[in-house]
């Protein structure tokens, strides 16, 4: 894992995107484009300077000859064309991007070198930001006052899934999960992120009502907790699942998650948004971005 201090002004965005899986003929190159966009513009009242981003890894296909999911209709390019294509592609925000991942596909090409070190190495020599982060890479963003929050974001291996009927339960399950899968990792991180299983979620901070008096009234609170303290209870902090940008069905393909009778699941990533030094929220967004959500089949 990585320590990685960044310095940030006071209202900022953080993109949080992962398994692009650049060199499948599945991945959903408008939709990365239109995140693209979004970093290069303002949103939500930040410029575009103060827009930033964290690679969780999976950049790249990397599956070869002998993968038993290698089929050529759905692999483009040998591992080298698929890592110089993935770096072009990250040069589009090559500014704002701050760490990249390792992650089990890349690693999986471990005789080609450390490709995820590899393509931040290329960045930096072009004056990006962008730091490699190892496998898990803990963020701490300061402003000029000092710490905002700190950012741990890992690509994962466990996976993530529900088999209940109802949706509501379904989503709640499958965060609970996410909660689960993250919480004992640090105690000090306001937003905890993940990527690898393709889902995007977002876990709310819980916060519980509790009684206390003034010696004269019953008055109410609830629980609350300093984003830079030291230990963050685990109900008080953001949980993300980072999403993807892989297709689950293409026309006269079948990939190995089709094969593998993988469920659809919501293309899109993450944007944590800080406003006066406070996380104030972590939005979903599902793409392409239209008025009804589009998951991973048919685009």
């Amino acid at each position: 894992m990585k320590l990685i201090d960044v310095v940030v002004p006071s209202n900022f965005n953080v993109f949080c995107f992962s398994d692009v899986h650049v060199g499948s003929t599945l991945c959903f190159r408008n939709g990365l484009f239109e995140m693209f966009d979004m970093i290069n513009s303002s949103y939500d009242g930040i410029p575009p300077e103060h827009n930033f981003a964290l690679d969780g890894g999976d950049g790249i296909e990397a599956i070869l000859q002998d993968d038993k999911r290698f089929h050529p209709d759905t692999v483009e390019g040998d591992p080298m064309y698929q890592i110089e294509e993935y770096a072009k592609l990250m040069r589009h925000v090559k500014n704002q991007l701050l760490v990249m991942l390792d992650s089990n596909h890349h690693a999986k090409l471990w005789r080609f070198g450390n490709i995820s070190e590899r393509m931040c190495r290329e960045l930096r020599a072009e004056g990006s930001p962008i730091q490699y982060g190892t496998w898990t890479a803990k963020v701490t963003f300061h402003d000029k006052y000092g710490m905002v929050y700190k950012h741990f974001t890992t690509h994962g291996r466990k996976s993530i899934n529900s088999t209940a009927d109802d949706p509501m339960r379904r989503r709640v399950n499958m965060q609970l999960v996410l909660k689960r899968h993250l919480k004992m990792k640090f105690a000090d991180c306001a937003v905890m992120a993940k990527g690898h299983t393709h889902k995007l979620l977002v876990c709310e901070p819980t916060k519980d009502l509790y009684l206390t008096d003034d010696g004269h009234d019953v008055q109410q609170r609830y629980t609350s907790c300093p984003q830079t303290a030291e230990y963050i209870h685990p109900d008080l902090r953001w949980y993300i699942n980072t999403g993807s940008f892989l297709r689950l069905y293409q026309q006269e393909v079948s990939g190995y998650a089709e094969q593998a009778e993988y469920d659809p699941v919501e293309l899109g990533f993450v944007i944590v948004k800080v406003r006066d030094r406070q996380v104030v929220d972590c939005e979903r967004v599902v793409l392409p971005r239209r008025s009804k959500p589009l998951v991973s089949m048919l685009l």
